[in-house]
């Protein structure tokens, strides 16, 4: 399943984690776990923040990306399944037949 991992860093905790190094390991770590299709990073409401497109074949792997990353950065993180456009053919065909 394709799923979106959308997060948001509180500014004091992302400063400290920038100044320190931690941040960017934490990202690093992320990346590497998901090896994702995309990933971007923005800023949302004054905070940094990233969204992440990667596949997932268990939900039980959620846990070990979600619990490292609120470790060291105190993310609000937020997981929904996302379609690629080809999904979203594949579903309407599917849906109006």
């Amino acid at each position: 399943m394709r799923l979106m991992l959308k997060f948001t860093i509180p500014v004091e905790k992302g400063n400290q984690a920038a100044k320190d190094g931690s941040l960017g390991a934490a990202i690093d770590a992320l990346i590497e776990q998901t090896n994702p299709e995309a990933a971007y990073f923005t800023l949302e409401d004054g905070e940094r923040a990233g969204m992440i497109f990667f596949e997932v074949e268990d939900q039980a792997q959620l846990t070990e990306l979600n619990e490292p990353f609120f470790a060291a950065t105190d993310a609000a993180i937020e997981i929904v399944p996302v379609l690629n456009q080809d999904d979203l053919r594949r579903g309407l065909t599917k849906a109006s037949s």
